[in-house]
């Protein structure tokens, strides 16, 4: 899959598309636009989060801050980090690529 095709996303919503999944580890690609958490939804997942934006920006709320992001810019969440998606870009939609891993079994 090319990571830039077909950017086409409802304003509004999300798409999602899991571009490798294996035991313990997820790579994804999101294609936002306009979009934001539901109010009062969290998320807060077991497994370890890296998010880059490739395209548009996006803001992050994490409970004690916003970090806002643009092309190119990365950011980890640790397993267990409330946070949810305060708002993407619509023109152009934001273009994400998350990796989701566990910490291996000692």
């Amino acid at each position: 899959m090319n990571l830039w095709a077909d950017l086409s996303c409802p304003e509004a919503q999300e798409q999602l598309h899991i571009l490798l999944e294996r035991p313990g580890v997820r790579i994804e690609r999101i294609v936002s636009r306009g979009y934001a958490s539901p109010p009062g939804f969290w998320y807060d997942q077991a497994q370890h989060e890296w998010v880059c934006v490739l395209a548009g920006k996006a803001v992050l709320q994490l409970e004690d801050r916003l970090v806002t992001l643009g092309a190119g810019d990365s950011f980890l969440l640790p397993a267990h980090t409330r946070h949810r998606v305060h708002a993407t870009s619509s023109d152009p939609a934001c273009l994400w690529l998350c990796v989701f891993w566990e910490d291996a079994p000692c």
